[in-house]
């Protein structure tokens, strides 16, 4: 039998990163008191976030990626809104020649 793929939110992954980073204890450590994630993901959490440091990258501030997942919210909500409203333009379209493919009978 298959296992499920567990998934975590960024605002997880940010809050677990942010206690190795600055506590400094091994990422194992943290493991067993604040998730049940395996050490080789939050590990690999960490890496990333140094590589992106290393690169050049700058960190985004709380506020900073509050707004990123506002934004990328309001995003999904607006394609949701688009799409539905290509459907209801088709329909709509759609009733308006039936309607004159009925009239010109």
């Amino acid at each position: 039998m298959g296992s499920t793929r567990r998934g975590f939110t960024p605002e997880y992954k940010v809050e677990a990163v942010k206690l190795v980073i600055n506590t400094g204890r091994p990422a194992g450590r943290h493991r067993r008191s604040r998730a049940r994630s395996k050490e080789q993901t939050l590990g690999r959490w960490v890496k990333n976030y140094k590589d992106r440091q290393a690169g050049g990258e700058r960190a985004l501030t709380e506020t900073e990626f509050a707004e990123l997942l506002r934004l990328r919210k309001d995003n999904a909500d607006l394609r949701l809104d688009r799409t539905f409203l290509k459907e209801a333009s088709v329909f709509f379209a759609q009733e308006a020649s039936d309607t004159n493919t009925k009239r010109s009978n």
